[in-house]
């Protein structure tokens, strides 16, 4: 369970939402040189960047999606996994233009362990919604926004909303009411009102400035308390 949007106003930020069932996953908050990504442990004993910034301003971001039989995943040299597209754009090996060419030439399929969509998007403002077997969205408008489920043919993950999740309509509602003068602390505001408690809480948020390049975050919904990381 995940929220994430960026906005396009005077500064181009994007918010995330980090949402996860602690008994699944282990992750921490890694700050590097270059990178500042939420690290999710695999079984290769790494912490890997699936949600992350770049110091060149690309932001990646996996989000669960209960998956379809196109997107499964399979040993194909035409195919590319959600998972590694993703940290490659996080890590800078992947620019936004390379990404767009290979979601168009190639078949984005799902990770060997997980169904995922991701939303990436640059400093620029640009966003790249990519959905394993439905296809993907290129835009740069006002503002961008994706959850747990399709945006892109939402019949097929209707089946699956949980019952009193409004996460994406109450996010949509509140950013349409901002201007250009969307802030960090509009983002934070933003997040911390579709933040989730329980067993698939927000354990990270974090709010990226294209104009600062800057990093705010804040762990376990202490909105309180925020932390800054500058790329």
């Amino acid at each position: 369970m995940c929220t994430r949007f960026v906005f396009n106003g005077v500064d181009t930020i994007t918010g995330f939402n980090f949402d996860i069932d602690l008994s699944v996953w282990t992750h921490t908050v890694v700050t590097e040189k270059n990178r500042f990504y939420i690290g999710i442990k695999m079984p290769d004993n790494k912490y890997h960047s699936f949600h992350g910034v770049n110091k060149n301003g690309n932001v990646g971001t996996l989000l669960y999606v209960h998956g379809n039989e196109n997107a499964a995943y399979r040993k194909d040299e035409n195919c590319y996994t959600i998972s590694a597209l993703t940290e490659n754009f996080i890590k800078g090996e992947v620019s936004f233009e390379e990404a767009l060419n290979i979601v168009q030439e190639r078949e984005i399929i799902y990770a060997p362990d997980a169904s995922m969509q991701a939303m990436l998007s640059d400093k620029n403002g640009r966003v790249l919604i990519i959905e394993p077997g439905i296809g993907y969205k290129y835009e740069q408008k006002e503002f961008s926004l994706i959850t747990n489920y399709s945006v892109l043919s939402p019949e097929t993950t209707k089946p699956y909303i949980v019952s009193g999740d409004t996460r994406y309509e109450a996010a949509k509602e509140l950013l349409e009411a901002y201007d250009k003068k969307f802030s960090v602390s509009d983002a934070c505001k933003v997040l911390k009102s579709v933040c989730q408690k329980g067993l698939w809480a927000t354990r990270v948020s974090f709010v990226y400035s294209a104009f600062q390049n800057k990093v705010y975050y804040v762990l376990n919904n202490d909105f309180d308390n925020i932390s800054e990381f500058q790329l």
